[in-house]
C-alpha cells in the first residue's frame, strides 16, 4: 500500500505576484512516472489546470518520482486553488488508470514551496529546475529531457503552457542551464526547499514581509 500517515504542518503563507518554486514527490520516493503516457498525462493535467485557474507557469520539470514547478500567481489565493486541483486530479487519474483507488496516497504529503527573490535568485531557480534531469544523469544535455519547460523552449513546441518569465531569459539560456548552478547556490536552493523559506536577499525578504 502507498499510505503514509500525514504529519501536521503549519499553515502556508503565500503572497500574490511573487514567484514560487513548488515541489512534490511520490510517497516513499515511489516512481510516479514510468512511461511516456505517465509523463504526458501529468502535462495534460497542467494544461487543464491553467485553463481553469489563473496561474503563470514560468518553468517546470517532471522527473520519475517527483516534479518541480516555477509558478507566478497574481493573487495569493490562486496558488492554493491551482495546486489543490492539480495534485488531486493527477492523483485521482493516476489511481484510476492503475485500478489502485483506495490504496492510499501517491504523494509524500503536502507540496513544498518557497518564495523566489528577483533577478539572479530567479534565474538560479529556473536553471536548477530546468537542469534537474541533467544533474541526475538522465541526459547529456538538459534540453534533451522531454518533460520540461526547457525542452519546450528549445523546440518551440507547446509554448502555450508557459508564461513569459518575470524577466527575459538570456540568449544563451540553454547553455547556461547545461552549465548548472554552482554548488553553493545549489545547496542554498535545496535548503530553502526543505525548510520552505524564501530564496532571496535579506533585504528582499524583509521588503516582502517574509521573515
Amino acid at each position: 500500500m502507498y499510505y503514509r500517515t500525514p504529519v501536521p504542518r503549519s499553515a502556508r503563507i503565500i503572497h500574490g505576484d511573487i514567484v514560487y518554486h513548488v515541489l512534490n514527490r511520490g510517497v516513499r520516493k515511489m516512481k510516479l512516472f514510468k512511461s511516456k503516457k505517465d509523463f504526458l498525462a501529468f502535462e495534460e493535467v497542467l494544461e487543464e489546470a491553467i485553463e481553469k485557474f489563473p496561474m503563470r507557469i514560468c518553468g517546470y520539470c517532471v522527473m520519475p518520482n517527483h516534479w518541480h514547478l516555477v509558478l507566478w500567481p497574481e493573487k495569493a489565493e490562486h496558488m492554493a486553488q491551482f495546486m489543490h486541483w492539480l495534485t488531486l486530479t493527477h492523483a485521482s487519474r493516476w489511481q484510476h488508470y492503475r485500478n489502485a483507488v483506495g490504496h492510499g496516497h501517491i504523494y509524500q504529503g503536502r507540496y513544498k514551496s518557497f518564495a523566489v527573490g528577483s533577478d539572479q535568485h530567479f534565474y538560479n531557480v529556473m536553471r536548477y529546475v530546468e537542469g534537474n534531469a541533467l544533474r541526475s544523469g538522465l541526459v547529456e544535455h538538459a534540453d534533451e529531457w522531454k518533460w520540461s519547460s526547457l525542452r519546450r523552449r528549445s523546440t518551440s513546441v507547446g509554448l502555450s503552457l508557459l508564461h513569459e518569465c518575470r524577466g527575459p531569459l538570456p540568449d544563451n539560456w540553454i547553455q547556461l542551464v547545461d552549465e548548472q548552478v554552482d554548488q553553493t547556490e545549489l545547496l542554498r536552493i535545496r535548503a530553502c526547499s526543505e525548510q520552505e523559506r524564501a530564496y532571496a536577499t535579506e533585504e528582499w525578504i524583509e521588503e516582502h514581509g517574509l521573515e
